[in-house]
């Protein structure tokens, strides 16, 4: 191939390259320009599903079209009119109700990337106790998308990092964006990138943003992004994968508002926290009493108790100092294994005695914890306003 591209230099000639996975040659890389398609826009697809529709006799309502096309955001063409013309000859046409189909069938094909997972949007900012300022952040930021926001001058957001202790409500926040602003909601597995058998790291990444483009508005969720990244430094592969991420980080212009986490600051290149990759960087740290009260109601009621019943719980929150909000859950499920194997219902008693047999991680890693809160101090934003008030009187 290597004589090939000689050859053709001296014809004035281009020969073209064509395949749905990118895997050239070093021999030919720096000779090579390349096309990356997008995928269909909403346009395309309507004109596709208007295409399937007139063969199969079928009469689409405005509304149902302007879903389903939605609903096939992610696809290419070839792929969208399958799932269409499967659809409305499974149902005998497309109505609302068919809508459901046309996304299960596009989760299934997009899962054959192993990288990037559909999420169902469950869990909102009323599941995640505590982080006043960050809440207030996001919902300052909700009508941010669309039209009205660019006319008023403002770019749309880019995304924040989240970093702090575990089990603190991160990866929680994270899909509560998605939920607070009616967003659909990827996740993107860095280790499924590095790990990809099909094709290779650099290919699969580009696939995953270009679904997440495609799927614009999103929220783009990436989990513990300190343990993909860690390892890029003296490896060719993962640092071209790592600054394609960044460029796309710091260059995109879909609306796609990138969610990442990480609970170990040592792994994080500092690239990662240059400002214009990312609006905001917030420190979740340990709830403090008022969270903590928060957290455990929130538990209470979604495992059918009223909180109102337990009026000890304010004194299970002042004791429960140092335990993180994931660690606060494992006492209200304990409590309640105690009081079912006891045939009785939930007593303060139960909350208690769990609370007493939960060692929180805190105690295994206070160091660590505090050389992470004196790291967040010099370049993170509290996402609770009590967190740093406590700060200063030398409590946190």
């Amino acid at each position: 191939m290597r004589d090939l591209v000689v050859l053709v230099a001296e014809r004035g000639q281009t020969f073209v390259l064509v395949s749905p996975v990118l895997v050239l040659p070093q021999e030919i890389e720096k000779d090579t320009a390349v096309l990356d398609l997008p995928l269909p826009n909403a346009a395309l697809l309507d004109r596709a599903l208007s295409v399937v529709a007139s063969k199969q006799r079928v009469q689409l309502q405005d509304d149902v079209k302007e879903k389903a096309v939605r609903a096939a955001l992610g696809l290419t063409l070839d792929q969208a009119q399958r799932i269409f013309r499967k659809v409305m000859l499974l149902r005998d046409g497309l109505e609302d109700e068919d809508l459901a189909l046309v996304v299960e069938e596009k989760r299934r094909i997009l899962g054959q990337n192993d990288a990037i997972e559909f999420c169902a949007l469950r869990d909102g900012l009323r599941d995640v106790g505590g982080l006043g300022e960050l809440k207030r952040w996001l919902r300052d930021r909700a009508r941010a998308f669309g039209a009205d926001a660019k006319q008023f001058g403002l770019p749309p957001p880019k995304g924040l990092l989240l970093l702090g202790v575990q089990g603190c409500g991160k990866s929680l926040s994270a899909k509560a964006v998605a939920e607070l602003w009616k967003f659909p909601l990827l996740r993107l597995d860095l280790s499924a990138v590095f790990g990809a058998v099909a094709s290779s790291p650099e290919a699969t990444i580009r696939s995953a943003i270009k679904i997440s483009e495609s799927l614009a508005p999103v929220v783009l969720w990436v989990d513990e992004i300190e343990k993909g990244f860690s390892q890029v430094e003296g490896d060719e592969q993962g640092s071209r994968v790592f600054g394609s991420f960044l460029t796309w980080l710091a260059e995109k212009r879909a609306e796609v508002f990138v969610v990442a986490t990480a609970n170990n600051v040592r792994g994080l290149p500092p690239e990662l926290l240059r400002r214009g990759r990312f609006d905001e960087v917030f420190f979740v740290d340990l709830p403090n009493a008022h969270e903590r009260l928060e957290v455990l109601k929130i538990h209470l009621a979604k495992r059918g108790r009223d909180p109102d019943q337990f009026p000890s719980l304010k004194e299970i929150s002042v004791a429960s100092e140092h335990y993180s909000g994931a660690e606060l859950e494992q006492v209200i499920i304990s409590g309640l294994y105690r009081a079912f194997s006891a045939h009785r219902e939930l007593v303060a008693e139960d909350l208690q005695v769990a609370l007493r047999e939960t060692v929180p991680l805190y105690a295994t890693y206070e160091e660590r914890i505090k050389e992470l809160r004196d790291w967040a101090k010099r370049r993170a934003r509290p996402a609770t306003l009590d967190s740093s008030v406590l700060d200063l009187f030398g409590r946190a």
